[in-house]
């Protein structure tokens, strides 16, 4: 998860991505960062690609991603949950690159 300013304020913006195909999946956005921002992206993936066989879907140790309702989700589709390790950036590198803003010429 993210946040963007835009002309409106901040928003946040969660976002699933395909590692193989490195397409976004799923997203939403919201002006509050609250577990129906995660499970409307995760929605969104689900009904895109409609997952079959072991999916593994790998997010940060956020309080949205950990809740015992998202995972509930994930059961149900038969998604199985990956977290980073706590505090190390590098294991959720996709994410990270993915989100990544370059300040250079401001």
């Amino acid at each position: 998860m993210t946040y963007i300013r835009t002309g409106e304020g901040w928003l946040y913006l969660a976002v699933v991505l395909d590692l193989y195909s490195r397409a976004v999946v799923g997203w939403a956005m919201h002006h509050r960062m609250q577990q129906e921002l995660v499970h409307a992206a995760l929605t969104m993936a689900v009904a895109r690609r409609k997952p079959s066989g072991e999916v593994i879907l790998h997010s940060d140790r956020g309080s949205q991603y950990c809740a015992f309702d998202y995972q509930a989700l994930l059961k149900r589709h038969g998604i199985v949950p990956s977290h980073s390790r706590a505090g190390n950036c590098w294991d959720n590198a996709a994410m990270e690159s993915f989100f990544r803003s370059d300040f250079s010429d401001t």
